[in-house]
């Protein structure tokens, strides 16, 4: 065991959080130490591995993130942006490295974790899986490739739960495009069409957002220009991908130098 990465996981009863635990405890460079939810839960006190219909893991679920956080050498956060600042908080006391897959995170909120960069590893993405980040690079090569002819528009489809859209996701991709172009996503940002919206500006990057049954997650970036498109498309099916990739983000953030990073630094596939 001592030569295993001790993970806390926050929001232990979400659908993230039980397979977040279950991938844990399935890595052999990975051990469970902490559990953690919000105050007055059901869960608070349990055996979090019972609480998921399982045997027990040794684990108590806890709403003492500080407690957890203190024993862990990582922590993985799929939650709320307000409960990830608080954690970004605790993580870096505790010199723990913070993977963050929460999305729907402003400018502002994004901006409020630098000062926890300063003291730990932060490692935040849209999303954990590599075909994803793939994706975000080719998206930004394309992107670079075509001039203004060339409508940039991103169609996103996830479950009914699913609360924030665009998703992170499609808003990462949406960067990669704005980036390809030299241009600021704010600027060029097109969503929430309803209505007599007039003609589509030229250079606008538009969103378009699908909620419904239990989609995992569906991506595509679609080019269009008279008379041809170019579609560059993601499909995922088993939402461990992103388990996978939240601890493989934990494990190589051991040992890195503080500061913030994605998952292109992960999979070796950043410019930089």
């Amino acid at each position: 065991m001592a030569d295993t990465i001790a993970i806390a996981v926050t929001g232990a009863s979400g659908r993230m959080g039980q397979m977040l635990i279950r991938e844990v405890q399935a890595n052999a460079k990975t051990r469970l130490v902490g559990a953690i939810e919000r105050s007055g839960h059901a869960w608070i006190g349990q055996d979090v591995g019972e609480m998921m219909g399982g045997a027990p893991l040794g684990v108590a679920v806890t709403d003492d993130a500080l407690e957890a956080i203190a024993q862990a050498q990582a922590v993985i956060d799929f939650t709320a942006p307000a409960a990830t600042l608080e954690f970004a908080e605790i993580a870096a006391q505790a010199r723990a490295v913070h993977v963050i897959g929460t999305t729907g995170m402003s400018d502002a909120e994004i901006a409020a974790l630098e000062p926890a960069s300063r003291h730990a590893v932060i490692v935040r993405a849209g999303n954990m899986s590599l075909g994803v980040n793939l994706l975000t690079q080719l998206t930004k090569r394309v992107a670079a490739a075509l001039d203004e002819d060339f409508d940039i528009e991103i169609i996103e489809a996830h479950h009914h739960h699913k609360v924030d859209a665009p998703s992170g996701t499609a808003l990462m991709l949406g960067e990669a495009a704005a980036e390809g172009r030299g241009v600021a996503l704010s600027d060029v940002r097109d969503s929430g069409r309803d209505g007599i919206t007039g003609a589509r500006t030229r250079g606008d990057i538009g969103f378009t957002a699908i909620r419904g049954g239990d989609i995992v997650g569906e991506h595509d970036v679609m080019f269009a220009a008279p008379g041809e498109r170019i579609v560059l498309r993601h499909l995922a099916t088993d939402r461990g991908i992103f388990a996978r990739g939240a601890i493989k983000a934990a494990l190589w953030g051991q040992g890195k130098t503080p500061g913030s990073y994605d998952m292109l630094d992960v999979l070796g596939l950043s410019d930089g």
